[in-house]
């Protein structure tokens, strides 16, 4: 690979990597959502028009039954290109099933979600709230989650998928309501399932809400096993789990494991800390004042990328780290890119004069001219 493409890609891998640190700035859990194409549940919930559609004996057109979000359609027919062979036919569905489909202007064709039991209707409109997600309140998300929760792992693959999708996009403290509604046995069986790999990150968070003393000693098994390893896999979900069950004198293991022992690879580091960001967000099992005390550590053993953490300092108003940044901005400590930004970012916000004026006069990037 080309040593410029490869630094680049380096860069911007870095980025990510303190972008994921901000989760005080966005609604989301980060711990849960992956990347890609908007989930069902954001489909729905930013559809214009949502309804309820049989198929026709054109194999274009559908019969609305339902109006989930916004207004009827004015015919009584939409197109949506649903691919099938053949001529369709209403008897050939289920009679309990009809099929979801929303509509964005200023696009005329209707997008098929899936095939959905009738009886979800009003169920689907209690979602379909038109918006986004770091525009729903706190008191709006746990509603939100507990509709959303006992349809986990529904018998109707795409019922299922959008309860999955909207609890992935809460933010960790709606998601920690979900306690008295959650199912162990359930969520040990889905964790079991290889089927469901790509929900093990969120069903871990759940464990650690819902689990008992076997299952922290059974995930401190896991933990021990990948940091042997050094794997980093689901790691953040983890460690947030082990924390929800162990508590905060489980903060000390994470600290000497990842944020003191140098050896981490970069992944493992970025798991540690996103573990410790959204129980600072959350604020509850573990004090946000215990996870800034970690985060403090974190900068003394890793002056390079101190600011992957500046970013929640700054959202959390602690301001007892600008004398660090300041002095490291001053040394010799040669700072990753993203670091760097995410620390003169930090001393633009704080509430001193100095730490303002050195980032003002501070290049983004060493040696680049303004």
């Amino acid at each position: 690979m080309n040593p410029v493409i490869r630094k680049r890609q380096t860069t911007r891998g870095l980025l990510a990597a303190v972008m994921l640190c901000v989760s005080a700035a966005a609604a989301a859990c980060p711990l849960c959502l992956g990347a890609g194409q908007p989930t069902k549940a954001e489909q729905l919930a930013d559809a214009q028009q949502a309804v309820l559609a049989v198929p026709t004996a054109d194999a274009n057109r559908f019969r609305v039954i339902e109006v989930i979000r916004g207004e009827r359609p004015s015919t009584s027919t939409i197109e949506g290109g649903y691919p099938r062979v053949g001529p369709a036919a209403e008897a050939r569905m289920p009679t309990s099933e009809a099929l979801l489909l929303v509509r964005d202007d200023p696009f005329p064709t209707w997008v098929i979600l899936g095939a959905i039991g009738k009886e979800q209707s009003a169920w689907l409109r209690k979602l379909a709230v038109g918006k986004h997600a770091n525009e729903i309140s706190g008191d709006e998300w746990r509603a939100r989650v507990a509709l959303v929760v006992p349809r986990l792992e529904n018998p109707q693959p795409l019922v299922a998928e959008i309860a999955y999708g909207d609890l992935a996009a809460a933010p960790y403290a709606a998601v920690r309501t979900a306690k008295p509604r959650l199912d162990a046995r359930a969520v040990r069986a889905w964790l079991a399932d290889p089927e469901l790999a790509g929900r093990h990150r969120l069903y871990l968070l759940l464990l650690g809400l819902g689990g008992n003393a076997l299952d922290a000693a059974a995930l401190e098994q896991r933990l021990e096993v990948a940091w042997k390893s050094g794997n980093a896999t689901n790691l953040a979900s983890m460690v947030a789990a082990d924390l929800e069950l162990r508590g905060a004198v489980r903060m000390t293991w994470v600290e000497e494991k990842y944020l003191r022992d140098r050896a981490r690879s970069t992944p493992e580091i970025e798991a540690a800390l996103l573990a410790l960001s959204v129980h600072g967000n959350a604020n509850g099992v573990i004090p946000r004042e215990r996870v800034i005390q970690s985060y403090r550590i974190f900068m003394k053993q890793h002056p390079e990328i101190a600011g992957y953490v500046a970013p929640d300092l700054a959202a959390w108003n602690c301001w007892d780290a600008v004398p660090e940044y300041v002095a490291l901005m001053k040394s010799d400590v040669r700072q990753q890119f993203p670091s760097r930004l995410a620390i003169l970012a930090y001393l633009r916000q704080s509430p001193s004069g100095e730490a303002r004026e050195l980032a003002l006069q501070t290049r983004a990037l060493p040696g680049a001219r303004h």
